[in-house]
């Protein structure tokens, strides 16, 4: 029988870690204005993965409630974010594609919020605009 695939993924000072088992829900660039803002970037690369499918090792990132039903995790070491979790999408967590060790194993589906996007970004990957 064969392992389940496991990706693993660290904040900027390597405290706070996570491991994703098993098919991620989907993997999408977010324009809207808060991850902007959360990110300090035009955009960000979301992997939606489903509960119990996830966990956190080492340091426990910390979090605060962004906006009602919506909780943000970063390390509470080096500032970098780590997740995102909403009640909107109550079975699955969001966690950011370029703390994985290998990003370049995820390839985003589309882009969400597309009409957020900033009009210097400009796109040339041909991905839905959600």
């Amino acid at each position: 029988m064969s392992q389940p695939i496991v990706q693993k993924g660290n904040c900027l000072c390597g405290a706070c870690r996570f491991e994703l088992e098993g098919p991620h829900n989907w993997v999408g660039h977010c324009h809207c204005e808060s991850c902007r803002k959360a990110t300090a970037s035009p955009m960000t690369t979301w992997i939606g993965h489903p509960n119990g499918a996830w966990r956190f090792v080492g340091t426990t990132p910390a979090s605060y409630e962004s906006s009602p039903g919506t909780t943000r995790g970063f390390c509470p070491t080096c500032g970098s974010p780590m997740f995102f979790r909403t009640t909107r999408f109550p079975d699955e967590v969001h966690f950011y594609a370029a703390l994985l060790a290998e990003p370049d194993k995820v390839v985003p589906m589309a882009h969400y919020h597309a009409d957020e996007k900033l009009s210097w970004l400009h796109l040339a990957d041909r991905l839905p605009n959600l």
